[in-house]
């Protein structure tokens, strides 16, 4: 029995210096070991998250707003406004008019 836990201790040790050996000390804090039923394994910690505050809400982006309006035929297309409710995009048309496009701040950017 002796033998057996020794023999396990002897691996964990390689195992942990090799994953410490080919790391630098900065990026070692964000990893954190964990031991389980599956063995040990490295996990990234996201030190950011508990500063970030709760994540967001999957809505509209600027970018996606843009692609929209493209889609709608708007040409050199600009945010003009970004609100909590709305994006306000700007563009030309074909004819060399330009028009005003407004989408909810809602996942796929529904047209208002």
């Amino acid at each position: 029995m002796r033998k057996v836990l020794t023999s396990a201790g002897l691996a964990l040790a390689v195992t942990a210096g090799s994953l410490v050996g080919g790391m630098s000390f900065a990026s070692a804090q964000g990893i954190q070991l964990e031991i389980g039923p599956n063995g040990v394994r490295p996990v990234d910690r996201d030190r950011d998250r508990d500063r970030r505050g709760p994540p967001p809400r999957g809505g509209c982006s600027e970018r996606e707003a843009r692609a929209a309006a493209r889609d709608e035929g708007l040409r050199d297309v600009e945010v003009i406004r970004v609100t909590p409710r709305s994006i306000t995009v700007e563009g030309e048309t074909r004819r060399g008019r330009t028009e005003t496009m407004r989408f909810a701040n809602e996942r796929g950017c529904p047209e208002l």
